[in-house]
């Protein structure tokens, strides 16, 4: 396993770093996602993260018991904060002082520590001051409760504002977490370029494609069953904007390019984020601990830029590139009052 820096901070974590969304306390039974998470700590991997909205919370607690007995200044512990996690009352989302200061105490009680590593807000709140959110940052990052402060799925401008009152709190703003694949290149054009900037390093979660560039989806054929193209409850919406023909049959020209590097589809698909210099870090997900070590075998892999080129090529314009769909990730309205 390799570790990479953090953003500008002096914090190292692992270039794979597990995390458990869709799958703890919802898809995967407790016994199965424990021994995930141990594989991931045989393999090296110590960055775990997770987000309080993860199955209603029952994530953060799974998570907190797969790391019970664990030294916790082996780990890094990463949580978010944003989405509803109550009975949908007015103030049980976004990213008031109200909802951050209870949010991280109940994170911390389900995760079973005393501190995160990282609390990171989980969309912008347009419907709450940037410098009130910012200032509850400031209090729990003094106060010990987190370390470090990220944010997910922020535009550019976004996140020039919230490092400006960062850096005017003297707090460490170092993350930002996104969708990115060879797929999902949305964040090139801005996002990257400014988080250079600003000392912000990425954290992008679905580097396969919700799946769909491990190859397993075929053009012309219905999708696996149990797959996520056929979860309802959620994960089939997601991963429908890849599942056309035209999206598959291109990534099906990516299989003789894993060959010639000796990788699987999905080690390909990791590895190629990893080869953007403002990533830190590639997260993955697992129902099996095998999956957890197949993933993690993209970790050291460099990709030479004619192969790189030739995915490129491979492609073609298939892959999103438009950089105003950021912008589209937060809601306009706190989703519990949606």
């Amino acid at each position: 396993m390799k570790y990479r820096r953090l953003g500008n901070s002096g914090m190292l974590i692992s270039e794979i770093t597990y995390g458990n969304w869709l799958t703890h306390g919802s898809q995967v039974e407790r016994d199965a996602a424990v021994a995930c998470v141990h594989a991931a700590l045989d393999a090296g991997i110590t960055t775990f993260d997770t987000a309080d909205v993860y199955a209603n919370t029952a994530a953060e607690s799974v998570l907190g018991a797969a790391l019970s007995g664990q030294r916790r200044e082996s780990l890094e512990i990463f949580t978010k904060v944003y989405y509803p996690t109550g009975p949908m009352g007015p103030n049980d989302a976004g990213l008031s002082r109200k909802h951050i200061m209870e949010s991280i105490d109940a994170s911390l009680r389900r995760l079973g520590t005393e501190y995160v590593d990282l609390y990171q807000a989980h969309r912008w709140d347009h419907e709450t001051p940037l410098e009130e959110t910012m200032l509850a940052f400031a209090d729990i990052v003094r106060s010990g409760k987190a370390l470090y402060i990220g944010v997910s799925e922020w535009t550019a401008d976004q996140l020039k504002r919230g490092a400006a009152l960062a850096r005017e709190l003297r707090i460490p703003f170092i993350s930002n977490q996104p969708q990115y694949s060879a797929l999902w290149r949305i964040i090139e054009a801005d996002v990257v370029p400014t988080s250079e900037e600003l000392g912000i390093s990425q954290i992008v979660w679905s580097p396969v494609a919700q799946g769909v560039l491990t190859g397993k989806y075929l053009p012309g054929q219905a999708p696996p069953a149990g797959s996520r193209a056929t979860d309802t409850k959620g994960g089939a919406e997601m991963i429908g904007r890849h599942m056309r023909d035209d999206v598959l049959q291109r990534v099906q020209g990516l299989r003789p390019i894993a060959d010639e590097l000796s990788l699987t589809m999905a080690q390909l698909a990791v590895a190629w984020v990893l080869q953007n210099r403002n990533v830190s870090a590639a997260l993955i997900g697992a129902s099996r601990p095998e999956q957890v070590l197949e993933n993690t075998r993209a970790s050291g892999v460099v990709i030479p830029q004619e192969l790189l080129a030739r995915i490129d090529e491979v492609l073609g314009d298939v892959v999103e590139r438009d950089p105003a769909k950021t912008a589209l990730e937060s809601p306009a309205k706190r989703p519990a009052q949606a």
